[in-house]
């Protein structure tokens, strides 16, 4: 039986990968989390088996999990998991990458220096260059996180840490596949407990996409439904611009309408109108590949950001912000100079200095610079540095 090592079990991890990986058989998943025992405290009691509520097709029981490990409990643990697994697979989000705006690894990340001190490592980074040190047989690194290139931009930061570090890592025996991974799926409510019986059930849609690059160390799960291809980036754009595109623009122009959840601020015509456009300009920037699927494509997120079952909450997209306009909005506007994009931008600099002004601390790696560049004299200037665009503020001042 094979084993993968996933770093990161929030939600989206349980309704995806481990998800795919039950339904595929013949391997197991052991998890880690990089922060709290809570998730490992509260799938321990029950076997590490949880209900996953699918909207329109019921409750499925996954027990493809078998243990979840605490890194800050016994990083060793973890450590000596990465030497004998299969696969190793990352849900971490994307501020889990700690990079700059640029793509590369930020040295001055406070996480990333202690890693670097010489202490046991606490970051994903950190957890893979001195994992992958170690090993001696083949191992495919799997991200399944929302960020351009997300394989390369792994690999990527792993080898600047090793390489600042002092590790030697034979790079030769080691692949990092780019994958696009698709699911929405919403923070479990007590209503999903109520009704799964079970406290640590996931709530999801039905729908769910996977495209993985063709680059594998070695064997993996036969997962089905999953496209292999030799290029992610036309499924990966695809996605990103549009759908996370389109998220992000409801999340914070919704918030300031008064709307709560991603299915009330959908039928607010003027914000419905704004997202159809964004998802048109976006498209337009895609691969001739995937051209023909933009109408298809946008009309059923348009569906699916309409299900009121979901309950995913604006908010929740709202986090984290520094790190996904950058390729959410900035990309597209750089290259279509997008009315509903620039709408997107505008709509989070409000929402940071409103939540500043108010005395609330974002929930972002960066809430920090964040305060600051609200309150300084040019918050428009100071947060689009913040996001590698400090060159479009003319552009979103008009």
């Amino acid at each position: 039986m094979g084993r993968i090592l996933h770093f990161g079990l929030g939600n989206f991890a349980r309704a995806h990968l481990l998800d795919y990986t039950d339904q595929a058989g013949g391997w197991d998943v052991v998890g880690v989390s990089l922060r709290s025992p809570a998730v490992r405290d509260g799938l321990a009691k029950q076997g590490f088996d949880y209900d996953l509520c699918v909207h329109g097709e019921g409750v499925r029981r996954v027990t493809v999990l078998q243990d979840v490990l605490v890194a800050p409990e016994n990083p060793m643990a973890v450590l000596r998991a990465m030497k004998d697994a299969d696969v190793i697979s990352a849900t971490v989000t994307e501020k889990g990458y700690h990079l700059e705006p640029s793509g590369q690894l930020d040295e001055h990340d406070p996480a990333i220096i202690a890693d670097l001190s010489g202490q046991k490592p606490s970051t994903l980074i950190g957890f893979l260059a001195h994992g992958l040190a170690e090993r001696t047989r083949p191992v495919t690194v799997l991200s399944c996180d929302n960020r351009v290139e997300n394989g390369r931009a792994l690999q990527a930061a792993v080898f600047r840490f090793a390489q600042i570090a002092g590790l030697s890592i034979e790079w030769d025996i080691v692949r990092v596949p780019n994958a696009m991974v698709d699911r929405i799926t919403p923070a479990t409510t007590d209503a999903v407990r109520a009704i799964c019986g079970d406290p640590m059930a996931v709530p999801t849609e039905a729908f769910s996409e996977w495209v993985i690059e063709d680059s594998f160390a070695g064997t993996r799960p036969d997962w089905p439904g999953v496209q292999i291809v030799h290029d992610v980036a036309p499924h990966e754009l695809r996605k990103l611009r549009m759908l996370n595109g389109a998220h992000s623009l409801l999340a914070y122009a919704g918030l300031a309408r008064g709307h709560t959840f991603v299915h009330e601020a959908i039928r607010d015509q003027a914000l419905r109108n704004l997202v159809g456009q964004l998802m048109a300009d976006a498209g337009s920037t895609l691969p001739k590949q995937v051209q023909d699927q933009v109408p298809g494509y946008a009309s059923a997120l348009m569906a699916r950001f309409e299900n009121p079952d979901l309950q995913h909450r604006l908010d929740q997209i709202a986090m984290d912000g520094s790190q996904k306009v950058p390729y959410r909005f900035i990309e597209t506007l750089r290259e279509t100079g997008s009315e509903p994009v620039i709408q997107g931008v505008r709509t989070w600099i409000d929402y940071c200095v409103s939540e500043t002004a108010q005395g609330r601390s974002l929930n972002d790696p960066k809430s920090t610079q964040i305060a600051q560049a609200a309150q300084c004299a040019d918050p428009t200037s100071g947060l689009l540095a913040l996001v590698g665009a400090e060159d479009l503020a003319p552009l979103i001042r008009e």
